[in-house]
């Protein structure tokens, strides 16, 4: 018997039991086992009623785009377990789920590698005072009060205007899903005891 009856509860019952200390139907990896099974499914197991089951499936839905390299030969019939229910092993032995969690965390890893870095963009901001009797000390400390997860900001000068007026020209560096430019000038226009007005100067993605 294999695992291909998913229509009755008992068949799903069954694949439940089989993969609650499992990752796989065999083995340590996936394999053409898990594809034929994973395919005999019309929608995913009902996670309030198969929990473990629901896990797998999902599991290996990750594999999607891999099945047809996945070891193991799809043209003959699978069978991971014996005839009887009563085969059905629950525990592993110590060793087995040592190895188990070796792999999994191989593959978390393998996988964590993947994940795409954060988008990033450099900002040069020019931040004006209402005149040349703004204290610039306290413009840039309140500027740089502003602390938020995702921003970091970095050098910064005093670039004269005329007429005795300087401007902050401060860096900073955003991760652009985090940080809103749009909010962030009105937090720094917020200061109006020192902030006439706030502009990007330029930008750059990393």
């Amino acid at each position: 018997m294999g695992f291909t009856d998913f229509v009755s509860d008992s068949g799903m019952t069954l694949l439940d039991s089989w993969v609650k200390t499992r990752s796989y139907i065999v083995g340590y990896g996936p394999t053409q086992a898990d594809v034929k099974s994973f395919q005999a499914f019309s929608s995913q197991p009902a996670v309030e009623k198969f929990p473990h089951a629901y896990r797998w499936y999902k599991h290996i839905a990750t594999f999607e785009p891999e099945f047809s390299s996945l070891p193991g030969d799809p043209s003959k019939a699978f069978t991971a377990y014996g005839p009887e229910a009563s085969e059905l092993p629950i525990e592993e032995d110590a060793e087995a789920a040592r190895i188990r969690e070796e792999r999994l965390k191989e593959y978390a890893a393998k996988k964590a590698g993947k994940t795409k870095p954060a988008a990033k963009s450099v900002v040069t901001l020019d931040v004006k005072p209402w005149d040349d009797e703004t204290d610039m000390k306290a413009l840039e400390a309140s500027v740089r009060s502003i602390e938020k997860d995702g921003l970091v900001w970095g050098q910064s000068k005093l670039v004269p205007v005329g007429f005795g007026i300087k401007k902050l020209q401060i860096n900073l560096v955003i991760e652009d899903e985090k940080i809103s430019l749009d909010e962030l000038q009105e937090e720094i226009d917020g200061f109006e005891d020192y902030v006439q007005s706030s502009d990007i100067a330029a930008m750059q993605k990393l």
